[in-house]
């Protein structure tokens, strides 16, 4: 019953990892990336639709991203969520495609894009410590009930705290890799 519980917590810390990668390959580095763009909403025929569904994404060179939509109506729309958004470009269209030039980044932005990452990772550390908490609840509420003896809810504890520190530990790497992407000139 403990190890099926440490199971389910492992697969959603797994979750939380997953969506912290996620969430990270959208924070700009020093280089083009098209995962920097592919989750924007555009606003579809007034429906918000994430940009990878309406354009091919590609990084042609190091400092440009190319959108190509699908629908050539859709530019404007396009156009418009990279203004709106907070990564700072200025796209430009030559009727079918659009550019996206990254300027190199100055020390100032670098900072303040690292205080992003280090936000992200508290928000995933917090995933990670509340899939904790859920779990070691439920252990207790099972001995509580006579379901599991005290020695399996400490041997399930035990297990639990050294589940939740190994994924810390995978965060704070994720973190520390991104960081040096991030000030690497």
């Amino acid at each position: 019953m403990i190890k099926d519980m440490l199971k389910d917590a492992e697969s959603r810390m797994h979750g939380a990892i997953h969506a912290l990668e996620e969430n990270l390959a959208t924070v700009r580095t020093g280089r083009a990336s098209p995962s920097l763009v592919e989750r924007l909403m555009v606003m579809y025929y007034e429906t918000p639709t994430p940009l990878i569904q309406l354009a091919t994404i590609s990084a042609p060179e190091p400092r440009t991203i190319q959108i190509k939509p699908f629908d050539a109506t859709s530019i404007k729309d396009i156009e418009k969520a990279i203004s709106q958004s907070d990564l700072g470009l200025n796209p430009n269209n030559d009727g079918k495609t659009i550019h996206l030039n990254l300027p190199p980044l100055n020390e100032e932005r670098r900072r303040d894009l690292v205080k992003l990452v280090h936000t992200r990772l508290e928000d995933a550390r917090i995933a990670v410590r509340n899939i904790r908490r859920d779990a070691h609840n439920d252990m207790r509420d099972f001995e509580k009930e006579k379901l599991v003896t005290e020695d399996e809810l400490k041997r399930g504890e035990d297990d639990l705290q050294k589940l939740t520190d190994k994924f810390v530990e995978d965060i704070n790497k994720h973190g520390h890799n991104k960081e040096k992407e991030i000030m690497e000139v």
